[in-house]
């Protein structure tokens, strides 16, 4: 397996403190916001900000912990305007010696989705980028955005409305006038 070069901002573990914590600060700049931006495919990207430490667990596990603030900006899935979000989260990951990925194509997923395989070197910088996308709101909304009720049908047919696919919709109004017949044998139960 060939090993790529770490970017800039990837901490070797082998030269972080054992009985201490090494912390790390990003507020990128103006450009390198607007790049983010771009890559993550945002109308713009105000702040961004991520700090926090790794430190040592157990004898050989690494965790880091973080905060991730950032000012997203992106389109409202309805209307397509300008939808701006605040997002502030806490962000955690353990890097294990010990750590097994299974091999079997059809493999459960772990809960824990916050561990990984402890490498040569550990990267915040990467650690905010997937945090930052995996925070995104996925169907931002502008106040007062709803969607409308989608009708489709081909010429001559009358379209299902959303109404028609409740599977216990007609049985309310067929109970009703059910209820509303008088018996029809006309007999006398007694």
């Amino acid at each position: 397996m060939k090993q790529t070069t770490p970017s800039a901002t990837a901490l070797r573990v082998a030269d972080l403190a054992q009985n201490s914590a090494t912390p790390f600060a990003y507020r990128p700049d103006a450009e390198t916001l607007r790049s983010i931006a771009a890559e993550l495919d945002l109308s713009g990207l105000r702040k961004l900000a991520f700090q926090g430490d790794i430190r040592a667990e157990g004898g050989a596990d690494w965790r880091l912990t973080g905060r991730l603030g950032a000012t997203v900006i992106q389109p409202c899935g309805v209307t397509l305007e300008p939808v701006t979000t605040r997002i502030d989260a806490d962000v955690t990951r353990l890097f294990l010696s010990d750590f097994t990925d299974p091999d079997e194509p059809e493999a459960e997923m772990p809960e824990d989705d916050t561990t990984d395989a402890l490498g040569t070197h550990i990267d915040p910088w990467d650690i905010m980028l997937e945090a930052l996308a995996l925070e995104l709101p996925l169907y931002p909304r502008a106040p007062g955005a709803e969607s409308g009720e989608m009708v489709y049908a081909g010429p001559g047919v009358a379209p299902m409305k959303d109404e028609d696919a409740r599977p216990f919709a007609g049985l309310a109004d067929l109970r009703d006038r059910l209820a509303g017949e008088a018996p029809k044998d006309g007999g006398d139960d007694s």
